[in-house]
Formats: structure tokens, C-alpha cells, sequence
């Protein structure tokens, strides 16, 4: 009689009879950092694949549909949300398909397409822009032509600016990622132009912007095999506030637009057509600090003038604007202090309670025109001159930025420390967004909340967008419970007011509940069933958006 075993290890078998080296097992053992990402989640699964080229994506989809596995689809696991944390089966990770594979130039606009595989992190491409340096090797003669023209071209840049530089690009795509610069450039969406698909079944989907397009809510896209595949969008309507929750939808919509932020539900992303931007001719950063918050918000009304955001890349205005409250400036003293003065990053001027950044894009006399401007807000709203920085060369802003990158960075270490105390402790960290009329009172929220629930935290982020993180450090279990009750309250509220529970960190395994409250069970089911459209046994990416 035939010995009983399980079906993992039937597969594992399986696996190894066919000589395959594309799967490994023992994940646990041999590749422990795969099960977790900066979510600090760490999940479960019976085996890891190394891509590196699309056939080896399609041959470990098979072979984990014959097993039964779920797959959950990684890159630099930079996010927060837990979207690239395994629950069980096939972990496929595309870090090694990190090929630059072509440029072109578009035929209407002139425009420079450059063409990379999702595993291409974020840093390299920029350095590689910036130093007009590619591996051209296996480039067709056209690419060549257009490589020819690019590098003696006036400079250009790819403009999405998340805070962790290690991100791939095609987590960027799948989770639409933005930054503090995405206030004027927009949002990683407005500058892609083609995406490759892979299907779950293997089959696949080649998409460019402008060519498939929904009619209605109805789409019907045909796959590269030729099969046509139909259904309807959700009726829900998107807020209009910077979002990065759920499946991006509209009328008539783009069909590219569905797959760019679904966070890897609808398949797997293997090549990017990425539209690059003219680098701007002077960049200037203006670091303001008030004596209270209410002279910090009104600067900011000021700045944005009524018109709020600019309209995109060819607007005069801010590219950026960041905010600091009081104790996001305390936590970078302590940091400097406990660096003995020494550290990597300007301390805040003592006395100051709030700061506001503001970043300045464009031709000498615009932002000449802008940093004016913002002084003159400066002075009308009670700022301190003196202590105002403003970094007008490139090193300058890159000690402006990791100022700004220092907050989460610290907050993170804060964490982590009290971890060790109590296991299983994790920050409280919020990603809405709401419309301009509402900024103040959200803010007047999130404090009043926050001191009568005795809570410690930090506020900070992208206030040009009425998009800021309130990060709730807990101490205690207790606490961790008292900021999640609060989190669920505001998440409630900012729907009330037209807003986003995600403006850009996305759904991911953490945040289902939150996406429940701002479309309903009726969106959900509606989102259920387009990936089902695409993915009818709901193996990719399993827990993302909605529970399985």
C-alpha cells in the first residue's frame, strides 16, 4: 500500500524529477527575508522562484497551478502594507529580471520611451539617466539610434520619488507609487505607456495607453493567444483626492490604468514602457519654520493659492510640499542629539515648532519667481526668516530631502526598540488623504483625538496634497489597540468628506477593512469579480485589496 504524503511535498517531488532548479524549498531556512517586507509581516510559503525572463514566470505559474498553490508576486518588498508578504505557496520574486531592454522615441510628441523589466530598481535607473549609461548589448538598431540621440540630448529623468529608493520599478507600477514630487508630476501612472502582462494561466496581454479602452464600464481586452476576455468595472467613483485605494476605474478609461496600482491581483507585470521627463533647468528648496501650527497651515494656503495642486509638469508652482509637526521636529533633535551633533542630517532650529517644505521646479526666472513668493507667505504668515533654509544645488536638497526621509527612518527605530519589549508591537501609520476645504479641520482632528486618547505620535508628509502620515508610536498592547480604534474612526470620516483611506501606500494585507469602508460591500464584490475575470481561481496575490 502507497505511503500517505501531502500535496506539497507530491509536488516538491514532482519538481525535483523534472530536474527544475527554477523552484527552491525550504523558504523558511534558505531565504527567511522573502517572507517579510517593511511591513515587518512575516508570512508562510513552500517555495520561491528567481525569474529571469518571462518563459521562467510562465513555467512557475504552471507549475504552481498544478499544485494548487497561491502565488504572491514580489520586488523590493519596500512596501508597507503587507502586499508582498506570502500567506502559503509560491513565492515569485522578480528582483533578477532587472534588465534596461530598449528606448525608442514616440512618433506624435518626440517623447523618450525607455523600456525595462520590473525587477530594475529605482536608483539604479536614475543613476543610469543621470549618467547616460545602459547596457546596450543586445539593443535592436533602432534602440541603438535612439540611445544615439538621447545621450546627446538635454537631460532627462524619471519623476516618481517614493521614499525608499530600493524600490523596483515594477512594484512602483503595481502599487502606483508617488513620493513628494508626484504634487506636481503626478503619481507613477502618468508616466507609464506600456505595460507586458503575464495571466496567471500563462496566457498574457500586451497594453499600450490610448489603444484598449473600456466603453463605459464594459471592457473586453484579447490576450496574445488570442482569447477575449470581457467583463464589467465597478460603478464605484474615485474621490478626487490623490488614491491609491482599490482598482483604479472611470468611464471610458484607459485599460493600462486597471493593471497600474491593482497591486499584482490581475497579473504579473513583466516588462514597463516608462515615459521620461525633460529634467528641469533649476530645482530650489525652501525648508520654512513657524511658531505654531495654524501660522504653518495658513502658509500652505498661501503658497498653493486657491487653485490648490498644480494641474501637472508644464504649470508654474511647487513641485513638492512636505510638512513637519512639533513632534516630527522633537524626534530629529533627539536624533541629532543622541548623535552627539554629529549626525547625517541638520538639526531643526531650537525654539521652532513646525516646518513646511517647499521645492521649486523649473526655468531660472519661474522659480526665482516661486522662492519670492513663498517668502513673501513666509513673512505674512509669522515664519522665521532667519532660520528659513534654502538649498539651491543639488547636495543642499538631497540634506533637505534625507531630512525628510529621516522622520519615518526614526520612527521605524522607535518602533523597533520597543518591540523588543513587547513582541508583536508595530506603529500606527496613516496614509488618507482629503480635499483642500477640509486640510485644516482633518489636522484639528487627528491632534484633538489623539491628545485625548493620551497617545504619543508624529505628523508629517505631503500637505500640498492634504496627504499626511500621522504615525501613532504605541508604547503598550493597550495603546496599539486605543490607535487602531481611532485609525478606523478617521478612516470613516475622511470618507465623509470625499477623501481616500490611501493616498499612496496602497491596500495591501493590512488595510482590507479600511477599503470596505470607503466602497462598500457592493465595490468589493465588484473588484472580486474583475479579478476573477482575470485570474478565476484567485491564486495571485491572494489577501491584497479584499480577503481571500
Amino acid at each position: 500500500m502507497a505511503k500517505n504524503v501531502d500535496a506539497d511535498n507530491v509536488w516538491l517531488m514532482m519538481v525535483a524529477a523534472m530536474g527544475t532548479e527554477l523552484l527552491h524549498g525550504e523558504v523558511a531556512r534558505d531565504f527567511p527575508d522573502y517572507l517579510r517586507d517593511e511591513s515587518r509581516k512575516v508570512g508562510r510559503a513552500q517555495s520561491i522562484a528567481f525569474p529571469c525572463h518571462e518563459e521562467e514566470i510562465r513555467e512557475a505559474l504552471e507549475q504552481a497551478a498544478a499544485a494548487g498553490w497561491p502565488v504572491t508576486v514580489q520586488g523590493g518588498r519596500t512596501g508597507i502594507t503587507g502586499g508582498a508578504v506570502p500567506d502559503g505557496g509560491l513565492i515569485l520574486n522578480l528582483s533578477r529580471m532587472n534588465r534596461v531592454l530598449g528606448l525608442r522615441r514616440a512618433s506624435d510628441s518626440g517623447a523618450y520611451l525607455l523600456t525595462v523589466q520590473p525587477g530594475v530598481v529605482l536608483k539604479e535607473l536614475r543613476m543610469a539617466l543621470a549618467r547616460r549609461e545602459v547596457d546596450t548589448a543586445a539593443w535592436s538598431p533602432e534602440a541603438l539610434a535612439a540611445w544615439r540621440s538621447f545621450r546627446t540630448d538635454r537631460e532627462y529623468f524619471f519623476p516618481p520619488d517614493p521614499t525608499e529608493t530600493s524600490a523596483t520599478i515594477g512594484g512602483m507600477v503595481a502599487c502606483n507609487a508617488s513620493g513628494a514630487c508626484s504634487y506636481r508630476y503626478g503619481p507613477t501612472r502618468a508616466h507609464v505607456e506600456a505595460l507586458r502582462v503575464v495571466l496567471v494561466d500563462g496566457d498574457g496581454l500586451a497594453l499600450r495607453r490610448g489603444r484598449e479602452r473600456a466603453q463605459g464600464r464594459a471592457f473586453r481586452v484579447t490576450t496574445l493567444s488570442g482569447r477575449v476576455l470581457s467583463g464589467r468595472l465597478p460603478a464605484y467613483r474615485l474621490p478626487a483626492v490623490k488614491n491609491a485605494a482599490g482598482l483604479f476605474v472611470a468611464d471610458d478609461m484607459d485599460l493600462l490604468d486597471l493593471f497600474i496600482g491593482s497591486e499584482g491581483i490581475l497579473g504579473v507585470i513583466v516588462e514597463v514602457e516608462l515615459r521620461l521627463t525633460p529634467l528641469p533647468a533649476v530645482r530650489c528648496g525652501l525648508m520654512a519654520f513657524f511658531p505654531t501650527l495654524s501660522a504653518a497651515l495658513a502658509f500652505v494656503h498661501r503658497v498653493r493659492g486657491a487653485g490648490g495642486a498644480p494641474s501637472g509638469p508644464g504649470t508654474e508652482g511647487p513641485a513638492a510640499m512636505e510638512f513637519f509637526d512639533a513632534r516630527a521636529l522633537e524626534l530629529l533633535r533627539t536624533r541629532q542629539a543622541e548623535a552627539g551633533g554629529t549626525g547625517d542630517i541638520p538639526a531643526p532650529p531650537p525654539g521652532e515648532h513646525t516646518a513646511v517644505y517647499v521645492e521649486y521646479h523649473g526655468t531660472a526666472p519661474a522659480v526665482e519667481a516661486g522662492v519670492a513668493a513663498a517668502a513673501e507667505a513666509l513673512s505674512a504668515c509669522g515664519g522665521s526668516e532667519e532660520a528659513t533654509w534654502l538649498a539651491d544645488h543639488d547636495r543642499e536638497l538631497e540634506r533637505l530631502k534625507d531630512f525628510r526621509h529621516a522622520v519615518p527612518e526614526t520612527v521605524n527605530t522607535v518602533i523597533d526598540r520597543r518591540r523588543r519589549q513587547v513582541p508583536g508591537l508595530t506603529k500606527l501609520g496613516t496614509d488618507m488623504a482629503v480635499p483642500d476645504a477640509h486640510l485644516d479641520a482633518v489636522v484639528a482632528m487627528y491632534q484633538g483625538d489623539l491628545e485625548t486618547a493620551g497617545l504619543e505620535y508624529v505628523m508629517f508628509g505631503h500637505i500640498g496634497d492634504n496627504h499626511l502620515h500621522v504615525n501613532i508610536l504605541p508604547r503598550t498592547l493597550a495603546e496599539y489597540e486605543r490607535g487602531r480604534a481611532l485609525y478606523l474612526r478617521w478612516a470613516r470620516r475622511v470618507v465623509e468628506l470625499g477623501g481616500t483611506v490611501s493616498a499612496e501606500h496602497g491596500i495591501g494585507k493590512f488595510k482590507t477593512g479600511l477599503l470596505r469602508e470607503m466602497y462598500g460591500a457592493g465595490g468589493i464584490e465588484a473588484m472580486r469579480a474583475v479579478k476573477r475575470v482575470f485570474d478565476p481561481q484567485g491564486l495571485l496575490n491572494r489577501g491584497n485589496m479584499f480577503e481571500p
